[in-house]
């Protein structure tokens, strides 16, 4: 049972060129491997057939993966976002009550996190707490170290 994933069209389409990509070139690029493998002799002891048929099994698991979250994702429209309350994909400026260091994130589907850009999932302990949470407010989280508090500074796309 998966829960639908919301993303950005970029990323929608990020993932549509990604599963065709493997879809053609990488099941081709599996397929010759095998081929090659086969030439060699008695697959009963041909271990790069067992690795190419490995491979093969494992890139099919991927393939499938990504049609069933592509099956589950929906666009959203950042006009259809109220900036009055973080919201997934809104960019929110939050304060650290405590080291009074300020940050900047975004609030992203689970696929698209990476801290390094400043995305954090929507489903993360902090993506979480944030939510919902308006301008002015202060959003105390739950974290392994502790309780974090951070007070939401600004709200935008």
């Amino acid at each position: 049972m998966s829960s639908i994933n919301y993303v950005s069209k970029e990323t929608l389409e990020l993932m549509r060129e990604e599963l065709n990509r493997m879809k053609t070139s990488g099941r081709a690029e599996i397929a010759t491997q095998i081929a090659e493998a086969r030439e060699k002799g008695d697959l009963k002891e041909n271990a790069e057939y067992d690795a190419a048929k490995e491979a093969q099994g494992l890139h099919e698991a991927k393939v499938a993966q990504l049609e069933s979250s592509l099956a589950n994702t929906r666009i959203l429209d950042p006009k259809d976002i109220d900036t009055s309350k973080v919201s997934i994909l809104s960019r929110i400026k939050v304060t650290n009550t405590t080291t009074k260091k300020s940050f900047e994130y975004q609030i992203v589907s689970e696929g698209e996190a990476d801290i390094k850009q400043g995305k954090i999932s929507v489903n993360s302990p902090i993506g979480k707490g944030l939510l919902g949470k308006s301008k002015g407010e202060i959003a105390e989280i739950n974290v392994p170290n502790g309780i974090m508090k951070f007070k939401i500074d600004s709200i935008s796309l």
